[in-house]
This record gives structure tokens, C-alpha cells and sequence, in this order.
């Protein structure tokens, strides 16, 4: 039966039109469920076999997969309102922090945390960073003239720790706090295989959460009763004043917003700095070529450097997936998409495409340096996701990033006694194993 238009009604808006997504076959499907693989060898075959516009049916209806550059691009920064986010796989951990936020909330939290990590705000955290790398670099100074083995992805994630914790509080990372938040990637891990009844996946980490919320009280307690810190106020100083004015901010959503920093701020940098010594472990010249730009402290050297960190991430991008819900019909490069629909967007696959990248397998750096080698779609390079909810600490990660390298690559040369087989993949990307080295001095 139509539907009645009252007189006078301006005509209904026309049903978007578009061709079907293609779909990749059940039989591709069903194959990699009885191997047992990643969801990134299905997409990868999805990606191989149909483009940058795929569908794949994971459950009852068919999620599509977005990996063109256009297309990235009309998803995350053109229609952010047509694609949301609706929820984090970290929600457990991570509450109602800026990153699982949506709607209104999560556009007021982010404005109080942008103006913390650009420009004026950056500045802030200059010494601490300096300092965090400073103390690191003196660390394996110890490793090298003991020569002894020890782990390099521990060591990247001690310094991103220590980093953020200065940052967030004012005080250098002490060994408990280092033990309560070096269980936090461990919840992590575990969030895949955990039970899909919310209750009972808490019950599975209950410990683990518990002594991560006692942490989060006691540093907002520190700082409300004005524990600066050696390095002064901190971003958790910033968040109690805002308490004082929004009452939004409550002991709660503070911890939410501490513990999703904390993650967020030293998982994602540690991993692309162990991927990032693992890369030159296997191209030494790349190496060798940033420290050949230009004297220490020059911007050669350094714009050299931020290269190196670049090209990881578009190896191994912090965000590898993204995945985003259709909340109204739309039309996507040509394609129908319903309203309804889940749609992933995937940098990993976009950064490794031979349509988009200039030979993607090779580990070179100075597509970063050199004009016109990398590409200039948008879309094409989104390591920590594009649009308007797009990472916070961008600028903040590769400015840590940089003046740890800047200290330790003139020096010593990781010399691994195993690498890890592959990687794997879950909000990040991870070495699968354990990255055991020597230290060589350069």
C-alpha cells in the first residue's frame, strides 16, 4: 500500500541508487573459516579478488570492506554522520573515554582534549618527552656495555609508559605503575577470546581491571589533593578543573578518560617502535640513509627520521581496522549500501595496495622525503584513521617517537637473536612473539 504525502508535502527524498557490492564467494569464506586464519587473510582476498569495495559475509548479512582511497575517503571524513562509530571493542577497559564515545558526549570530550595535543599544548610536553627518552637512552647504554639480551618491544613500551605517565600526571613511571599498566595490552590481547556475554568477559579480567581502577584513584586522588609532580601539572590536572565547571567529568568518566590515554598513548607508539627495529633490522640501509641526511639536530636529520617512523606506520598502522556502522542508505563508489550495514575500514590493506603504492612490499622510507613518490590521494595514508575521529596524539606520538630515535640510532644497533614468525592482529598490530636483542654499539 503507498504511503499517504499529506498536500503541500515537499516530495520524499529518492531511495539512493547504486549497483550491488560485490561479495566475495561463500566457498571463500568457508575455506578460510576451516584454516582457522586471521580476518585479515579474508579481507586480503576480498581486497585481491573484488577491489577496494568489498562485501564479505561474517554473519547474517554481508559487511563491506573499504580500502579505496576515494572511498576512505567518503566514509571517514565526507560523511562521518552517515558512517558512526557506535561502540570499541576495548569498552571493558576502556569505559566511556574519548575513543567509545559517540554523539554529543564524545564531541565535548574531544574539544577539551585537542587543544592538549597541537601546537601551545604540545609544548607543554616537550621536556617530559626529552626526559623519558633520556633515561632510555641510558638504559640500553647499560644493555651495551653489559651485553646482555634483553626484550626490545619491552623496552619501547617501558619508554612509552614512562612517557605518558609523565605527561598524564607529572611523574616519571615508578615499577608498580609499570606493572599495573603492562597488563593493560594484555587485557587487550585477550579481548577476541573472551566470553560475548559482557558480564562474563568482565568476570574473565576482573582482576586485572581492579587493580588498573586502583591505579586510575589513587593518581586522581594525587592530583586532587594537588600532586603536581616533579614535571608539574599534567593532562589528568586538566581534566579535574574541567570537573569543577562540567559536571560530566565525575570520578568516573575521569578514570575512563585516563585509562583510554594511557592505552592509547603507549601501546600504539610502542608497538610501531618495535616494528620499526625489527624493519631496519632487515634493511640496515634504510638506517643508514637517515643518519646520512644531516648532523644531529638539523631538520635534515630529523625529517629523515620522522620518515622512518612514517613508513612503519604505513606498514603497520596504529589503527589497522576500522570498523564503522551505516546509519543511513547511501551510495559508496558506485555501490548501494544500506542502511544498517557494518563497514570496515581497513589502512592496512589500503597502505599495501599496488594500485595506491609504488612497489607497497619494499620498506623505503624516502617515499616520505623525495616530492612526488608517495601518493597524493586522499585517503591513501591514514595510519591513525582520517576525519574528524581521527587519533588525538598524532603529533604527540611522533614527536615521542622521533627523539627516541634521534638518541638511540646514532648509538646502537639491535642485534636479534629471533624475530617474531608474524604478527598479530587485534585493536593493534603486534609482533606475535617475543624480540630478544644485543645491543651493538654503532
Amino acid at each position: 500500500m503507498a504511503t499517504r504525502v499529506p498536500p503541500g508535502s515537499p516530495p520524499p527524498e529518492p531511495l539512493p541508487t547504486g549497483r550491488p557490492v560485490p561479495e566475495l564467494a561463500p566457498e571463500a569464506v568457508a575455506q578460510w573459516r576451516e584454516r582457522g586464519g586471521d580476518l585479515v587473510d579474508l579481507l586480503t582476498e576480498a581486497q585481491r579478488q573484488l577491489g577496494g569495495v568489498a562485501a564479505v559475509r561474517l554473519g547474517p548479512r554481508p559487511t563491506v570492506l573499504v580500502t579505496a582511497p576515494p572511498a576512505v575517503q567518503h566514509v571517514l571524513a565526507l560523511h562521518p554522520d552517515r558512517y558512526v562509530k557506535r561502540s570499541h571493542r576495548a569498552r571493558m577497559l576502556i569505559g566511556d573515554g574519548v575513543l567509545s564515545a559517540t554523539g554529543e558526549a564524545w564531541q565535548r570530550q574531544r574539544r577539551l582534549l585537542q587543544s592538549q595535543f597541537t601546537g601551545r599544548g604540545m609544548r607543554r610536553y616537550e621536556e617530559r618527552i626529552a626526559e623519558a627518552a633520556r633515561i632510555t637512552a641510558e638504559r640500553w647504554a647499560g644493555h651495551a656495555r653489559s651485553g646482555e639480551v634483553f626484550d626490545v618491544g619491552e623496552e619501547m613500551r617501558r619508554f612509552a609508559l614512562d612517557t605518558i605517565w609523565r605527561s598524564l600526571t607529572g611523574h616519571p613511571v615508578d615499577a608498580e605503575t609499570e606493572r599495573t599498566l603492562g597488563e593493560m595490552p594484555a587485557v587487550v590481547a585477550a579481548l577476541p577470546s573472551l566470553p560475548a556475554d559482557e558480564v562474563s568477559a568482565k568476570e574473565a579480567v576482573a582482576a586485572e581491571l581492579a587493580r588498573i581502577d586502583a591505579l586510575a584513584s589513587r593518581a586522581i586522588a594525587a592530583a586532587r589533593d594537588g600532586d603536581e609532580g616533579p614535571d608539574g601539572p599534567g593532562l589528568l590536572h586538566v581534566l579535574i578543573e574541567a570537573s569543577a565547571t562540567r559536571p560530566e567529568y565525575t570520578d568516573r568518566l575521569i578514570r575512563d578518560e585516563l585509562v583510554t590515554l594511557l592505552l592509547a598513548g603507549h601501546e600504539t607508539t610502542a608497538t610501531t617502535l618495535t616494528w620499526l627495529h625489527l624493519l631496519l633490522d632487515e634493511n640496515p640501509q634504510a638506517r643508514e640513509r637517515a643518519l646520512a641526511a644531516g648532523e644531529a639536530g638539523t631538520p635534515e636529520r630529523r625529517q629523515a627520521v620522522q620518515a622512518l617512523v612514517h613508513e612503519t606506520l604505513r606498514f603497520y598502522p596504529s589503527a589497522w581496522i576500522l570498523p564503522r556502522w551505516t546509519a543511513q542508505d547511501d551510495v559508496l563508489a558506485g555501490h548501494a549500501i544500506e542502511a544498517g550495514t557494518d563497514v570496515l575500514v581497513c589502512p592496512y590493506l589500503t597502505h599495501r595496495d599496488p594500485d595506491v603504492w609504488e612497489a607497497p612490499g619494499a620498506f623505503d622510507p624516502e617515499r616520505f622525503t623525495t616530492p612526488g613518490r608517495r601518493p597524493d590521494q586522499s585517503g591513501s595514508y591514514l595510519p591513525f584513521g582520517l576525519g574528524p575521529r581521527a587519533c588525538l596524539g598524532l603529533q604527540f606520538a611522533l614527536r615521542e617517537s622521533t627523539v627516541l630515535l634521534e638518541q638511540l640510532l646514532p648509538l646502537y644497533v639491535p642485534r636479534f637473536d629471533a624475530v617474531p614468525k608474524g604478527a598479530a592482529y587485534g585493536i593493534t598490530v603486534r609482533p606475535d612473539g617475543p624480540t630478544p636483542a644485543t645491543l651493538e654499539a654503532s
